[in-house]
């Protein structure tokens, strides 16, 4: 038996930090999105756990052997998996990718191996690994509150077509959180007014709706994040913002077609043409 998935990334339409934890989290209000650009796992029964990855760090820092190992343990499985991951996400970019990569091993050995826990299991699991990982689990289009873990699915309509850009720079989430400041905090927030303004693709009333309460402690170390947003409206995005801890921002654009013309002035960085997902197909075989 081999399992293939897709492992989407995301973005966050609004980042919002509404306070800090006792357990030294960060309390957050977030919707956040799939998007079409997808990390691939497969996986195969084997007496152990192996992983052969094209992402260069040490496999026991892997978020993909973490979360296996720690299912084998929860669940005292005997055997182990085979497991391949090839990226397309790249690493420490606010795009999710570990997580997803991570949410999408619990589902896929939980299938390989038979052991048919239930989603607030495999969430709980997941919570342990990383604060992202439920939300790939429940996605693929959630407002994610506390440090993520409490989820509730949104609905919308349709797609939107993205560019995202990320400088050569990467930026760890911790950092990130770190330098976020109480007043950065402020900002109301109406989800109701947000889903209606996505769905009738009212682009003057999401850029007043979409922000990101880390993105100018970024920025201040790294400008260049206000420079790709800069660069994303002037070759006609009609928004633009950071996503997650950064580096990588998206812009918005109201068809593929302009989303292509601006990615050619962006060479000098990873780029993708990406569409927001309202549904995703887990299984690939």
């Amino acid at each position: 038996m081999r399992i293939i998935l897709r492992a989407p990334a995301k973005i966050n339409w609004i980042l919002s930090v509404v306070g800090k934890r006792a357990d030294g989290y960060h309390e957050i209000v977030s919707p956040m999105q799939y998007v079409s650009i997808f990390d691939t796992l497969s996986f195969e029964k084997a007496d152990e756990i192996e992983l052969s990855s094209d992402l260069e760090i040490p496999v026991e820092e892997n978020l993909v052997y973490r979360a296996a190992v720690l299912l084998k343990n929860f669940a005292s499985y005997e055997g182990g998996a085979r497991i391949s991951l090839k990226k397309e996400i790249p690493a420490a970019a606010g795009l999710g990718g570990g997580s997803s990569d991570a949410a999408f091993t619990l589902i896929g050995l939980d299938r390989l191996w038979g052991l048919h826990l239930d989603e607030k299991q495999l969430m709980d699991l997941g919570l342990r690994i990383g604060s992202d990982v439920p939300f790939f689990m429940g996605g693929p289009f959630s407002i994610a509150e506390g440090r993520g873990e409490r989820l509730t699915p949104l609905k919308t309509s349709g797609s939107l077509s993205l560019l995202l850009v990320k400088p050569p720079t990467g930026v760890s989430a911790a950092w990130a959180y770190s330098l976020c400041l109480p007043e950065l905090t402020k900002r109301s927030l109406d989800i109701k007014l947000f889903c209606q303004a996505l769905d009738r693709k009212d682009f003057a009333s999401l850029r007043h709706m979409v922000f990101n309460d880390l993105e100018a402690g970024v920025i201040r170390e790294y400008p260049v994040v206000a420079e790709i947003k800069k660069m994303l409206t002037e070759n006609g995005a009609v928004l633009s913002s950071m996503s997650g801890s950064g580096p990588t921002v998206f812009g918005v654009f109201r068809s593929e077609e302009d989303a292509r013309k601006a990615s050619v002035t962006m060479k000098d960085y990873w780029c993708r043409i990406a569409k927001t997902l309202d549904r995703h197909e887990r299984w690939e075989s």
